[in-house]
């Protein structure tokens, strides 16, 4: 019977952790091989990761909600013996499993198991360094002969705990050593740290300061006598009488505030506005919406902003491009991967239709649709979020009339589209009633002048006041 540890893989370009959304397996199931066991969302989508080996579930290591590093073991699995090994003759995490190569850890000469990585992701080199373990009290060591040893307790151990809980109990100020323990072999869990913080006694210090900095976390190697931090509010509901609710920064809330703050403090961001008339957009909308070639698509007046987009990007190609600052580069794009910013549940994404500019008006209603439901489903691949070159925001929906949009990292320029709304319009000489919406652009000034900004959006706002001019083009 062999344990087999399968980690968290890296899901996308770089990334380095991930929230377990949900678990689709519990201790006792059987898996095999390519059966999807959990679903994560790291800092750009919700993804489903399949296991690359069969066997049983043997222990699901962080619970829903939990975040997980890169390179951290998520789920143990039995392989090769349907019966339950007894405890104590289980391997710990470090130790190496039957029939794989053992090679020693740096700087501790213990014996380190080579563990799978997900076909077709891969570990960052900086995940294959493990962290120091510490010694617990009484727990089978295996040995390079296969025998398992107890190891001797230590007076300085640790209590035992994983990540998660060891920076909840700091956050509240709570003693792991102090806190009865209640998991498996002697875990302390979340629960249990709650617990001890509902009986702890109200400290006779001076209040902290609403506003005091959550504390960083204590490095794997310091000592546990070190004193713990001050305690800040923990990311709990609050209480009755409390006048603030602390929500965690994670996932793609914080993906989105780093990039928009790199965004803004590196690219300097200049926005023009044009208000438009586009009553013939909308007739156009309805007549699409008749048209045989466009039954059974979502037709909106979206879809024909994006292909006026489209067709000015094309008309004035320097502006689909990107700042390279390590070359000190202006770097042409010649395919046009147009960006739809979408509000979903997690927060704001950005996926891009590839090559938008080669699709005919069917082909790109189809895809820009596939595109929102898929996002809002919280579907959207890591591949779909990557490569975009230009993009729209939409905040005409909320119903407001303009914005500044922040550039999206990697692009020199954001179109961002107000509502549409009847006005009173001079037309043909005279004061009628007409559809009018606002546009700005927002632009990167160290690659986009005044001049080809302009022409990008005086084009735009053109097409969409008579849209049938560019409604069948295609590259």
């Amino acid at each position: 019977m062999t344990i087999r540890e399968f980690k968290m893989p890296d899901v996308g370009e770089g990334l380095t952790e991930a929230e377990i959304l949900k678990w689709y397996v519990q201790p006792g199931d059987t898996v095999t091989d390519g059966q999807v066991v959990c679903e994560v969302e790291t800092a750009k989508a919700a993804v489903e990761l399949p296991i690359p080996f069969d066997g049983v579930v043997h222990a699901l290591h962080f619970e829903e909600g939990v975040t997980a590093d890169v390179g951290q073991v998520i789920i143990a699995v039995r392989t090769g013996a349907a019966d339950k090994a007894p405890a104590d003759q289980v391997p710990v995490d470090g130790a190496p499993v039957d029939g794989a190569p053992a090679v020693a850890e740096a700087g501790t000469g213990a014996p380190v198991a080579r563990q799978p990585v997900l076909v077709g992701y891969g570990v960052s080199t900086a995940s294959t360094k493990r962290r120091p373990r510490k010694a617990a009290p009484q727990v089978a060591v295996a040995t390079r002969n296969g025998t398992a040893t107890p190891a001797a307790a230590s007076s300085t151990a640790r209590a035992l705990a994983k990540p998660p809980v060891r920076k909840l109990a700091r956050d509240l100020g709570i003693a792991l050593e102090t806190v009865p323990a209640t998991g498996p072999d002697g875990i302390v869990t979340r629960a249990d740290v709650h617990a001890a913080a509902t009986r702890a006694p109200e400290p006779a210090a001076a209040p902290v300061p609403d506003r005091a900095p959550v504390p960083a976390s204590v490095p794997a190697s310091a000592p546990a006598s070190a004193p713990a931090p001050a305690p800040a509010p923990a990311p709990a509901p609050a209480s009755a009488g409390s006048r603030v609710t602390r929500i965690p920064v994670k996932g793609v809330r914080r993906a989105t505030a780093q990039a928009m703050v790199a965004s803004a403090f590196s690219a300097p961001h200049v926005t023009e506005f044009v208000t438009v008339d586009v009553t013939r957009t909308m007739k156009l909308v309805e007549e699409l919406r008749q048209d045989e070639e466009m039954r059974g698509l979502r037709v909106n007046p979206l879809l024909l902003i994006a292909r006026a987009l489209v067709v000015a990007v094309k008309r004035n190609p320097e502006i689909n491009a990107a700042w390279d600052e390590v070359n000190q580069e202006i770097v042409i794009k010649h395919d046009i991967n147009l960006g739809i910013a979408a509000a979903t549940p997690r927060g704001l994404i950005v996926p891009n239709i590839k090559d938008a500019h080669a699709k005919a008006l069917p082909r790109l209603a189809a895809d820009l649709a596939e595109l929102v439901s898929t996002a809002k489903e919280g579907r959207t691949s890591p591949a779909a979020m990557t490569g975009g070159t230009v993009t729209i925001t939409n905040v005409g929906v909320f119903g407001i009339d303009t914005g500044t949009p922040i550039l999206n990292p990697g692009e020199s320029a954001i179109l961002a589209v107000g509502a549409i709304r009847l006005r009173p319009w001079v037309h043909h000489g005279k004061v009628k009633p007409r559809h009018v919406m606002t546009l700005a652009l927002s632009f990167d000034h160290r690659l986009v002048d005044g001049e080809l900004g302009s022409k990008v959006l005086a084009d735009v706002a053109a097409l969409l006041e008579r849209p049938r001019r560019f409604v069948t083009w295609a590259s």
